[in-house]
């Protein structure tokens, strides 16, 4: 078999579900279980000034993604080899960084469809956790595996949102309170908003829908107003996704309700519509899951390979990834929290690392693109992201200090 791989024709169907598909692996691989615990948590912390967190968040999330999807889809390379042409052997430090965080976290993807096969079905997390890896499985061993990669991250992405959309409205939440707290919030977290930003673009997530976007065809200087575009849906849809459930979970806070600290969101969909609240909770969280443990799996590996690797090899690969994560999980029952802080600190070196690099290609190296003259207005909000990245490193660095202490 070939090594190179058949790109499709731009403007095609398939082009056009890879790019949908590359916003919404961007989006979905975001929303995991520790997104959705992560905004109960907050929300309940800091009530309607949570929006505020949102927003900022948000703000920041499309600098990173603005950059990294235009430097990528402009040059059509992955991070990998951009690194590595910028300073040989940088590459392949950040695909370790992204391999080894990225199994980690998949681990507790996996444990993440359990739970919510569980909640949803009542059957026992281990063998949901199976069943859901299985399905994830199937999805690469199909002989259209790129359409059918695309078509579920959308359908599974959309049905999040939907539902939650449903619970929101349901709990009622101060929507005026929330508004006003968008742009006048009572108070600032800082914390929060840097946590907020490394669980959205920092990771694997940072290349999750760039590197899908190379197999849409859509590469190349003259594409990159389309590939901007494509980049802040992206980022729209994880924020859409963010305030939805937000709501939902202020509607139960403003209640008066406590919410569990083991399941704060599955115990605010219950307050929230009882029975039918938890089991759609099931249901998103499993989407959530499990569409993490595809964009973990499906971006791990674009690092381990090249452009002009075969599909079907990716494709093997992501599936002894996926299985490698369940058989993991299997025998640990879920990722230890040990081993969470170090893929988080090692997460938190992934975006410092990669942004410097795609920073530097964007100022230095226009013969990585094409003689593209990059927008200098996009590489000064770059520069200010970047900053606060080197912020987060810095602190992901402590954390790992305090972990060997």
């Amino acid at each position: 078999m070939s090594d190179t791989k058949a790109v499709p024709a731009i403007g095609s169907a398939t082009s056009r579900s890879a790019v949908l598909g590359a916003m919404f692996l961007m989006a979905t691989s975001a929303i995991g279980p520790g997104f959705i615990t992560q905004t109960a948590t907050f929300t309940a912390q800091l009530g309607a000034a949570f929006a505020f967190a949102i927003l900022a968040s948000i703000l920041v999330d499309i600098a990173v993604q603005l950059n990294v999807w235009r430097v990528i889809g402009v040059s059509g390379q992955r991070g990998h080899e951009l690194g590595n042409k910028i300073l040989p052997g940088v590459g392949w430090v950040l695909a370790a960084l992204v391999v080894i965080g990225g199994l980690v976290f998949n681990i507790g993807n996996v444990g993440g469809t359990g739970l919510g096969v569980n909640a949803m079905l009542g059957v026992d997390a281990r063998i949901g956790g199976v069943i859901s890896a299985v399905i994830a499985i199937a999805i690469f061993l199909s002989k259209k595996a790129g359409v059918a990669l695309d078509r579920i991250v959308v359908v599974l992405g959309a049905l999040m949102i939907l539902m939650t959309t449903y619970v929101a409205i349901v709990s009622q939440p101060p929507v005026g309170d929330a508004l006003r707290s968008f742009v006048l919030p009572d108070q600032v977290d800082f914390l929060v908003i840097t946590t907020l930003i490394g669980g959205t673009v920092g990771g694997y997530i940072t290349y999750a829908g760039a590197h899908r976007l190379l197999d849409s065809g859509m590469t190349g200087p003259e594409h990159a107003d389309s590939i901007a575009k494509s980049s802040v849906i992206g980022i729209i849809v994880t924020g859409i996704m963010r305030v939805v459930l937000f709501l939902a979970v202020l509607g139960v806070v403003a209640g008066g309700v406590a919410l569990a600290k083991d399941n704060p969101a599955g115990s605010a969909f219950q307050a929230a519509a009882g029975e039918v609240g938890l089991r759609l909770f099931g249901i998103i969280l499993w989407a959530a899951a499990i569409t993490s443990v595809i964009g973990a799996a499906y971006t791990s590996v674009s690092f381990l390979t090249r452009s002009t690797t075969s599909e079907r090899t990716r494709n093997l690969l992501t599936i002894g990834f996926i299985a490698l994560s369940a058989v993991i999980y299997l025998l640990l029952g879920a990722a230890p929290a040990a081993l969470l802080v170090f893929a988080g600190a090692f997460n938190g070196l992934i975006l410092p690392i990669g942004f410097t690099v795609v920073l530097w290609v964007a100022w230095r190296r226009r013969d990585l693109l094409g003689g593209y003259k990059y927008p200098a207005w996009l590489l000064g909000i770059g520069v200010a992201a970047w900053l606060l990245t080197l912020y987060m490193g810095y602190a992901s660095l402590s954390g790992l200090g305090k972990l060997f202490a």
